[in-house]
């Protein structure tokens, strides 16, 4: 069997992405093809080589068929020479079928390595502020397995003997089998007054916890039949959960938040909301592309030094203007004695990545604005100004610019490509905004408010965000809603994913009579 393994069987932990670990993060980061399932967050997905093949293998059929087929699918995969990622739901070897696929690729001759995750019955606990073993709370922990088998009998064990033990039982529960587990339980002697506790959607910002007496939790099942699969931690440690909760008492926990930023920048915005309690819902309404034809930028970029200003409106121009500079046998100093103008602070930041400062930085957007600002310096009569932007949204800025006598030279640096209706699989905003499930739509950029409109239509989505509120980064945004019948309700100071963050937080800190039901 050949040393360097082609298969990598990965832990991707009970739903959080941030619980993979370091070796399951280096594994995806090397595969060709990715295998995941369906409560493997999409988010892990990105951290994948972007020519990655990624095939969703969690809407098969079921049963042993299923799994045969997967089982198949890794060894097909792993023969082509490609090096494969299985990402798996908890831990592979922790009430997981990840053994079968391991054995089944060692019967293969197929090189493979596992790599651990944090299972559920540990991870999901943990999130809902119940530590599963502590000191007085029993000598024993038991894992039952009840997650899989979707009927509505208890699984199939010594329920007895398990009532008689005084640790804590952490169990998987499906939907239809959790009430008929509560009921074995009570039914086999364990007593009705042990604290425990039921968690759905562990470490999700989803997630629901709901805490009380053994007999307490088998009433209210019966009542309110689950809908979703849960972890159920019985045993006088769930008791600490009213003193070690943390999760769910996050600032925004709970609040759905539509980020419609373009995937490969929304990163900062979901994960700071996240990292707050939020629900980031990803729902991009542009993609950014490059040109299909270099030939003006590079030119432009070759002349850089020539040029009075270079004016950047994002930091995706930054970008792309300073690869290609980057790219070629120059360096910044090929920047020569031009001066840098940048359009609000993420431009600014962007630009630091590559070591150089604007000589100005307008306190607004708006081509008025800039222009006005650019004229304290000096007249623009005469000046050489070069304008890298998309091929959409700036044209108002060079009009401004020209109008005052300014030569300007306006390249697209990349494109703006507006992202159709939902396809399979992603969320249906329309639908959550007209079922009131979204607690705030954000928008970073003129087009995203343009697109999201051409999206859902003009009419449709200024009623509907009547009823929502709107976080927009700053002015020029905001006028591009207001523009479309869309009202502002949030808008921070300075105009950066982070300002615009910790406006949606102090939004949320206002009495709840100002907030959204």
């Amino acid at each position: 069997m050949p040393n360097r393994p082609l298969v990598y069987i990965i832990g991707a932990g009970p739903g959080d992405p941030g619980l993979i670990t370091a070796r399951g993060l280096q594994c995806l980061a090397g595969a060709d093809v990715v295998l995941y399932d369906r409560l493997v967050s999409p988010r892990l997905l990105r951290f994948a080589p972007s020519h990655a093949e990624r095939i969703d293998v969690g809407h098969a059929a079921p049963g042993a068929m299923a799994q045969e087929a997967i089982c198949y699918l890794l060894a097909e995969k792993a023969r082509e020479g490609r090096v494969v990622a299985r990402l798996k739901w908890g831990d592979p070897f922790v009430f997981d079928r990840g053994g079968e696929e391991a054995l089944f690729l060692h019967e293969q001759g197929l090189p493979f390595e596992v790599v651990p995750g944090i299972p559920a019955a540990i991870g999901v606990p943990g999130y809902a502020g119940v530590p599963i073993t502590y000191p007085g709370g029993g000598d024993t922990l038991t894992l039952v397995r009840g997650h899989e088998d979707e009927s509505q009998s208890a699984p199939e064990i010594d329920w007895a003997s398990l009532s008689q033990l005084e640790g804590t039982v952490v169990c998987y529960a499906g939907t239809r089998q959790l009430p008929a587990i509560l009921d074995a339980l009570l039914a086999h002697g364990r007593a009705g007054n042990e604290p425990a506790v039921v968690i759905f959607n562990g470490t999700l910002p989803s997630q629901e916890t709901i805490a009380g007496t053994l007999e307490e939790l088998a009433a209210a099942m019966r009542q309110r039949p689950p809908k979703a699969p849960s972890i159920l931690v019985l045993g006088r440690v769930s008791a600490l959960r009213d003193h070690l909760r943390w999760f769910d008492e996050r600032p925004l926990f709970g609040r759905r938040i539509v980020v419609t930023r373009p995937r490969e920048d929304a990163p900062e915005l979901v994960d700071g909301l996240t990292a707050l309690g939020a629900e980031a819902i990803e729902a991009p309404m542009t993609r950014i592309v490059l040109p299909d034809d270099f030939t003006d930028l590079d030119d432009a970029v070759g002349r850089a030094g020539t040029f009075d200003w270079i004016l950047f409106t994002s930091a995706n121009a930054v970008d792309v203007f300073m690869s290609r500079l980057l790219g070629g046998p120059g360096d910044v100093r090929a920047l020569g004695a031009a001066k840098i103008c940048a359009i609000g602070p993420s431009t600014r930041d962007r630009l630091a990545r590559y070591f150089v400062k604007p000589d100005l930085l307008p306190d607004e957007g708006h081509p008025e604005a800039v222009v006005a600002a650019l004229r304290k310096r000096r007249s623009l009569q005469g000046l050489k100004v070069l304008v890298p932007r998309a091929d959409v949204g700036r044209e108002s800025m060079t009009a401004e610019l020209r109008n005052h006598g300014a030569e300007v030279t306006d390249v697209t640096a990349y494109r703006m490509l507006v992202v159709e209706p939902q396809r399979e699989g992603e969320p249906d905003i329309y639908r959550m905004l007209l079922d009131r499930q979204i607690h705030m739509v954000t928008f970073t950029s003129a087009s995203s408010v343009r697109n999201f409109v051409h999206v859902i239509g003009r009419d449709q989505a200024a009623d509907l965000l009547q009823q929502t509120p709107v976080a927009c980064v700053g002015p020029v945004t905001r006028e591009a809603a207001s523009q479309l019948g869309i009202r502002t309700t949030v808008m921070p100071d300075e105009y950066t994913v982070k300002a615009l963050i910790d406006a949606i937080l102090e939004y949320y800190k206002q009495p709840t009579e100002r907030q959204p039901v």
